[in-house]
């Protein structure tokens, strides 16, 4: 797994004076620019305060608003409710003077979502388990990469509902380099299992899948269970010229982003 400089901005508020008798639920105002995203319990962000308020209830009982400013498209398999999440305990740790550690706080992101925990870091990782058992990678190569959202989200569950996996997979597959050092090999490890569900599903993520090969891209990816693809490019000014011409895609979003290594 590995970081990259598309983000959501989180901005939170202390909005007024302890009171130890009101619940988490009482204490959290959630807003946001985006018309989608949900401003009770079906956000993912509203959860991750109400679980790191609960825990400290002590020291956390103070009324907060948090504002989440979308940049990153909702349903594109790119993380971008896991690290609101991960952002949300990072930030009411910090404001709130809870002195949690970064270890503390991965372990409280496992009930959250299988990403969130590799987001309390946010550095490259090796991530086993569902998510939560990660190991930083000593190096990655630099590399830059241009998403394109088809412009129509993708439910995990839905594709994790639909996968006939297998218990045992070609050893091509499972043998994965503890630190890839060259960009040859990061190439090489590119394999999505989900794309046999979804791609079948949207031939349109195929399509831009096509599309960013042709523009130069040394290897292109599905991003997660969806929606969105990437491709990997050998250099920033191949990457630009590409975002180029497929950030004119209709009905599509192209994001020129680098890996944060």
């Amino acid at each position: 797994m590995v970081p990259i400089s598309l983000y959501d901005e989180i901005e939170l508020r202390k909005t007024g004076r302890a009171c130890k008798e009101r619940g988490a639920a009482d204490l959290i105002e959630i807003r946001c620019d985006h018309p989608a995203v949900p401003l009770s319990k079906d956000n993912i962000v509203y959860r991750a305060a109400e679980l790191i308020m609960n825990k400290n209830k002590s020291r956390a009982a103070v009324p907060v608003s948090i504002h989440i400013t979308k940049r990153i498209p909702i349903g594109a398999g790119l993380g971008g409710g896991s690290s609101d999440a991960a952002a949300t305990l990072l930030g009411l740790n910090r404001l709130l003077k809870l002195r949690l550690s970064l270890s503390q706080l991965e372990k409280m992101a496992v009930p959250l979502g299988a990403d969130v925990p590799f987001f309390i870091r946010g550095r490259p990782a090796r991530a086993r388990g569902i998510g939560e058992r990660l190991r930083p990678l000593p190096r990655l190569p630099h590399f830059w990469s241009v998403i394109v959202y088809p412009g129509f989200p993708v439910s995990t569950a839905w594709v994790y509902r639909n996968l006939r996996q297998k218990l045992t997979k070609p050893i091509v597959n499972t043998s994965i380099a503890n630190s890839p050092k060259s960009f040859s090999d990061l190439a090489s490890l590119l394999e999505n299992d989900l794309e046999a569900v979804t791609l079948k599903r949207y031939p349109k993520i195929a399509l831009l899948k096509e599309k960013l090969l042709r523009e130069g891209a040394v290897r292109v990816l599905m991003s997660g269970s969806g929606s969105s693809v990437f491709g990997i490019f050998a250099s920033k000014a191949t990457a630009f010229a590409a975002f180029q011409r497929l950030r004119k895609e209709e009905g599509a979003q192209a994001f020129l982003v680098h890996a944060l290594t």
